[in-house]
């Protein structure tokens, strides 16, 4: 079973036209809630996605590194959190049951229990 290291994390599914974003709260019972949302890769939605992080207060964002998709969203988060860069090999999720949704949920789960 994985453990929980960090209370708030994100976790980013990156395409070439838009973002998946899973942030996830987990409180002192250790029960965790979700909220997923999807931002087009526009600087001004980045931007957005920015703010929707830090209104959340998060401490963690994990990504994978699809190409070169994931550049410009590091460049913008950088500098307020802990951006984790995950190799794709690492953090495929289970065939047959992939959507963007829990691909970025998965991505979370893997951040918060190995970073």
């Amino acid at each position: 079973m994985l453990s929980t290291k960090h209370f708030v994390c994100c976790g980013m599914d990156v395409h070439k036209k838009f973002v998946v974003a899973t942030i996830a709260t987990t409180d002192y019972r250790g029960v965790t809630t979700y909220e997923k949302k999807r931002f087009s890769t526009f600087n001004s939605d980045l931007r957005s996605l920015k703010k929707w992080l830090l209104d959340h207060k998060y401490t963690e964002v994990c990504m994978e590194s699809t190409g070169k998709y994931w550049i410009p969203i590091h460049n913008i988060l950088e500098d307020s959190c802990h951006v984790v860069v995950a190799n794709p090999k690492y953090v495929r999720a289970i065939k047959g049951q992939k959507t963007d949704d829990k691909d970025s949920a998965w991505i979370w789960k893997i951040s918060n229990c190995h970073c």
